[in-house]
């Protein structure tokens, strides 16, 4: 069973809190100073530009040609790319870590994306908004319409996202595929991380994204859903 790690319950600073999401100030606290990183799916590039100003080496990879140019405005070492076709072309073990922010629910081949994520880098750092939050819950329950929250603001014929999942979804799948979760971290909508002391069912009905650091297992442990999400 994986250990976690404890999070500083004091805010960044003011200035910080200003210009930076709270999932990317955690992802980035996840990465050593130093490290090689490849970012998947790096929309404008505010994670990168993040990463570079602490002293990680940064490369991107976004589908969209306006994300691309974006970043490139911005001096960001960016490619066009698809996360479903073009991981294939990296070399095993290529990056110290590889970060699939918030894009893993719009890819086509979720298990294979995140398998190259973990072949390409020694560690991978995934995030994603939680389907199983309690206010999505409620919208489909009481509206029986598609659920919209600030994570997830598009229409059901809008949304780029094909593979919505629950953090208790995610936590299966990783099991499944034999990864080992090194640290994970569940959200309120607030961006303020749930209690680590919590039981299971606790986060994926009230986390609204999941933050996970992740790296390969050296042997297979079949786990209850809830081992990695509480001690």
């Amino acid at each position: 069973m994986a250990v976690q790690e404890s999070l500083p319950l004091e805010p960044p600073a003011r200035t910080t809190l200003r210009v930076h999401r709270a999932d990317h100030l955690l992802v980035a606290d996840m990465v050593e100073p130093g490290s090689k990183v490849l970012d998947v799916g790096c929309g404008e590039g505010d994670l990168m530009q993040l990463l570079e100003s602490r002293g990680v080496d940064c490369r991107g990879i976004e589908l969209s040609r306006e994300g691309v140019n974006r970043c490139v405005s911005r001096g960001l070492a960016v490619v066009q790319g698809d996360a479903d076709t073009d991981l294939d072309n990296y070399t095993d073990d290529a990056f110290d870590y590889v970060i699939l922010s918030q894009t893993l629910q719009a890819t086509r081949q979720p298990r294979v994306v995140l398998e190259n994520l973990l072949r390409i880098g020694r560690r991978a750092i995934v995030s994603f908004p939680n389907f199983g939050y309690i206010n999505m819950r409620l919208q489909l329950l009481i509206n029986g319409q598609m659920p919209r929250t600030d994570n997830l603001p598009a229409t059901w014929y809008d949304t780029p996202n094909i593979h919505f999942c629950t953090i208790k979804d995610f936590v299966l799948l990783c099991d499944e595929i034999d990864v080992k979760m090194e640290r994970a971290v569940a959200l309120d909508r607030y961006g303020r991380p749930l209690r680590l002391n919590a039981p299971w069912w606790f986060w994926n009905m009230f986390g609204e994204q999941g933050v996970f650091l992740l790296s390969r297992a050296e042997k297979k442990h079949h786990a209850a859903p809830g081992d990695y999400l509480a001690p």
